[in-house]
């Protein structure tokens, strides 16, 4: 696996400290992307959170998920949330080490109170100190929260006071453009109050590898479904939902996405609702399978058009908690299609998230180099490698081209729908599931030659 190292420098530790005006959580920021360029540690919130024992409960929950590996939980994984501020909610993620999970809590406006929200992107510093002192959190004493340095204690650091450095590998990264792909294709399934959430999530069976498949709502509780009825939402790995226990008593309620039930195992997001919040888990469709090779952007990257309509977008987004497609797409002069393209584009270098809870797109920029999501795509690079090795042939009678790899034929077939399928064993086992193959990329290419450039 291909990792470069992330390097976070902040001035201080993050900490829970006990004030005379009460408890105060001063989370300590990375370099960061703002408005005004990057900066070396942003601050973009001092106030104070409405719910603060639900809030601790919730970045505790965050922060487990950024050090675990559900699939081979060999080693711990190190990597420090990503916070990002969007003027009217802070947004925190993370991935698991084995990028088979995206954790997101949103704390909306509800949720804080006293201070003005900024712009940007940055990490967040929650080191083992800090998740001891959040898991002891509790009552209803009011919690202030900084998001960065207090603008008078910058003046008295001098350099870098902690610094990490932890291996970032590409499919972590990779992930981010992924996860927003597919989930743009959920819808909400089901919705359950506080009570059945609790009874549910509880009876989930905590071993590896075990447990429930697909979840439908019946009745008013949710149950195993043996097979994909209308409703259902994959649960691949239930213990992969472990993180959501640390906030099951201050639930309001339990969503869950996911696209329409089919045979195949799919992708699917939980959603606990919480007092000004949303703590959300999105889940691959399998333990085993990380984020990073669902193949979900690469159609996009293909497309003629979308990597100069990104540039056009790129310049419209302003750091916004809730992207209006129609809006941008007035805005840059092009379609609702190509912007959503433009978008997937724009999101393999972590500038785009999806939110399914308001069905739309946000707008964030990751704090590290994550430009190399494309470049370090193996089957749009073999798709290319293809092209210039002449070895695509349309077949201008009919609605079929030749792929041709040493010895072997591929036939790539475009269907009614514009979709296309392939004779390789690549297709013949993911059936479009996980992206398209080579071969067929290489067609859609041959068929657009300004995107074979």
């Amino acid at each position: 696996m291909t990792q470069a190292v992330q390097t976070y420098a902040y001035l201080r530790s993050s900490a829970l400290t006990e004030q005379p005006s009460g408890r105060a959580l001063a989370l300590a920021t990375s370099g960061g992307c703002t408005p005004t360029g990057a900066v070396a540690n942003p601050r973009f919130f001092s106030g104070f959170l409405t719910a603060p024992a639900p809030a601790a409960a919730a970045l505790l929950a965050v922060a487990d998920v950024a050090a675990a590996r559900y699939h081979q939980p060999l080693l711990r994984a190190s990597l420090d949330p990503v916070v990002t501020a969007g003027g009217d909610r802070l947004r925190f993620e993370s991935f698991s080490g084995c990028c088979g999970v995206h954790a997101r809590l949103d704390v909306l406006a509800d949720g804080l109170d006293g201070g003005e929200i900024g712009h940007g992107t940055t990490n967040v510093d929650v080191n083992n100190p800090l998740r001891e002192a959040l898991s002891r959190a509790g009552g209803a004493d009011p919690l202030h929260l900084a998001v960065g340095p207090d603008a008078l204690a910058v003046t008295t650091f001098e350099g870098t006071a902690v610094e990490k450095k932890v291996p970032l590998p590409d499919r972590w990264l990779r992930g981010f453009a992924e996860t927003q792909v597919l989930a743009a294709g959920f819808d909400l399934r089901a919705e359950v109050p506080a009570a059945e959430a609790v009874r549910f999530l509880r009876s989930l069976p905590r071993g590896a590898g075990r447990g429930v498949h697909r979840v439908v709502l019946a009745g008013g509780t949710l149950r195993p479904a043996a097979r994909p009825v209308p409703g259902a939402v994959c649960l691949p790995g239930p213990e992969r939902l472990a993180a959501l226990q640390r906030v099951l008593r201050h639930a309001l309620a339990l969503r869950l996405y996911g696209p329409p039930a089919g045979p195949r195992a799919t992708a699917s997001a939980w959603e606990i609702v919480l007092p000004g919040m949303r703590l959300t888990l999105t889940l691959s469709p399998d333990v085993a399978r990380g984020f990073s090779g669902e193949g979900g952007v690469l159609t996009a990257l293909a497309s003629p058009d979308a990597a100069a309509d990104a540039e056009l977008v790129a310049v419209l987004l302003a750091w916004e908690p809730r992207i209006d497609v129609a809006e941008l797409a007035e805005q840059a002069g092009l379609t609702a299609e190509r912007v959503r393209a433009a978008l997937t584009v724009l999101g393999t270098a972590g500038q785009i998230g999806y939110d399914p809870a308001e069905a739309a797109y946000f707008h964030r920029r990751l704090p590290f180099d994550a430009g190399r999501a494309e470049a370090h795509n193996p089957r749009l690079k073999a798709a290319r490698a293809l092209l210039a090795a002449g070895a695509v042939r349309l077949d201008q009678d009919g609605p079929l081209a030749t792929v041709t790899v040493d010895d072997h034929v591929q036939r790539v077939r475009r269907g009614a729908d514009g979709s296309l399928s392939c004779t390789c064993l690549w297709w013949a086992k993911y059936r479009g599931g996980r992206g398209p193959c080579k071969h067929a990329l290489a067609v859609r290419l041959a068929a657009d030659p300004a995107a074979g450039a």
